[in-house]
């Protein structure tokens, strides 16, 4: 198998390469070129565990390496996690469940992709004796989980950037307090999409991203959709047998890789009912797939700071598919969303998506109901999940991040201060951050004096 770029002005890679890379040298996102059909494996995946299916899984992507290895490697990477599921499926009621993804180290689903990301440049600095500097940017939760993928491992320096006061204190002590020598927290000041727009700009420069062996580890790579791909796959497996073909995965999402992770699960033969896109008032997600028009406005400060994203990174690989799989259709559309002008897309002929939006003033009043209702903690991420339920169908709910990361919400919510221990820790460790302007010249002027 080889990954291919959307924008189709890159060589073929292979997977190891893909990961390595990030970013396509031409700008655009690596997909494999075919995608298998797991269909009929499905019924002898269901007894095995999380690590097993996940090495199953990624031995169909990276036939490069042995399998022996991805065994090894999913098993160290999801023996972090403090629940024996690693993900479990909550039943609330007889149409919904909950699949619990923020039991592993820094209690968010980044931590699926990132624990393994972590392990894969380990490989890869041990196999080529290079030295690999990881570049990324976060709006919460994948910065943390990223650093603690890669944080003290020898041959890796790992730098994110962040937007300064719009990541939540505690998703910034997760960042910043680790006391790893390898690890850069670098706030910036605006929003999200500012410091994503300069790790882009930064991958964009193709010469010295190769001088430095940049690698990106933002969902713009591969292995970090495919990672997310497994609990889809995992919770379908968990269900009744009569709701499966029809189930609803509900996602909140801000930057649309955990939902395309879902979508191409179900373009590989996993036979669900769809997909709803839950957006909080940042909604240009919600806009799309219900108007057909893609336009990026003003992001606006949310209790849900991890969607607070107006340019959807990986909206891209989606707009791929929905445009004939044709580069140079590609190249054109993403010209002009990066130009601010907004973009009519045409409708696929059969839509896996539907999508919802929750205003600010709502998130506290459906976590202080769950709560009341169900004895349910939400974070406010997976709180903008619980509108529109489907009345037909079974509901799977991805939760995205632990109530604990959140204590001022859901206290405010429900009376109650959600708490963890690992947490609680850092509150009193100092703060270590790098302060830069948001600017691709400073970024790049920062890495080269601190690369190892």
């Amino acid at each position: 198998m080889q990954y291919v770029s959307t924008r189709g002005n890159t060589r073929p890679h292979t997977f190891s390469e893909a990961v390595e890379a990030g970013l396509a040298p031409d700008g655009g996102l690596f997909l494999p070129d075919s995608l298998p059909d797991i269909s009929s494996k499905l019924a002898s995946w269901a007894s095995l565990s999380y690590a097993e299916l996940a090495a199953e899984f990624f031995q169909l992507f990276a036939p490069e390496i042995p399998a022996d290895e991805w065994k090894a490697m999913t098993k160290e990477a999801y023996a972090k996690f403090d629940s024996p599921d690693v993900a479990p499926l909550r039943k609330i009621t007889d149409k919904t469940y909950v699949l619990e993804l923020f039991h592993g180290p820094t209690l968010a689903f980044k931590d699926f992709a990132l624990q393994l990301l972590g392990l894969l440049y380990k490989r890869q600095t041990k196999m080529s004796g290079k030295h690999l500097a990881v570049l990324g940017a976060t709006s919460g939760d994948t910065g943390s989980a990223a650093i603690h993928g890669c944080m003290g491992q020898d041959g890796i320096d790992i730098f994110i950037l962040y937007p300064i006061g719009r990541v939540a204190p505690l998703q910034e002590r997760q960042m910043a307090c680790t006391g790893a020598s390898n690890v850069y927290a670098i706030p910036v000041p605006g929003t999200f999409d500012d410091a994503q727009r300069v790790v882009k700009e930064i991958f964009g420069d193709t010469a010295f991203s190769q001088s430095i062996n940049l690698s990106a580890v933002n969902s713009i790579n591969i292995a970090r959709v495919l990672a997310q791909c497994v609990y889809y796959i995992w919770a379908w497996l968990k269900l009744p047998e009569g709701a499966r073909s029809t189930v609803e995965f509900v996602v909140p999402t801000g930057n649309f890789g955990n939902v395309m992770a879902g979508w191409l699960a179900q373009q590989m033969g996993l036979p669900c009912g769809g997909f709803r896109v839950a957006t909080n008032h940042n909604d240009i997600l919600y806009r799309f797939f219900n108007s057909g028009e893609y336009r990026q406005g003003d992001v606006m400060p949310s209790h849900a700071p991890s969607m607070d994203i107006q340019a959807a990174s990986n909206f891209e690989r989606y707009l791929y598919f929905i445009l004939d799989q044709d580069p140079a259709k590609v190249r054109e559309i993403m010209i002009r969303m990066k130009g601010g002008e907004a973009v009519s897309l045409p409708p696929p002929a059969v839509s896996s998506f539907r999508a919802s939006r929750m205003d600010d003033a709502t998130i506290p009043k459906v976590i202080a109901q769950m709560w009341n209702d169900w004895q349910y903690v939400l974070d406010p991420h997976t709180a903008c999940a619980f509108t529109d339920m489907a009345t037909d169908r079974v509901s799977v709910v991805l939760a995205t991040a632990s109530p604990a990361k959140f204590p001022e919400v859901v206290t405010q919510a429900t009376g109650l201060e959600p708490t963890h221990p690992t947490l609680q820790a850092l509150k009193s460790k100092p703060l270590h951050t790098y302060p830069l302007d948001a600017t691709s010249q400073a970024v790049k002027a920062f890495i080269v004096a601190h690369v190892g």
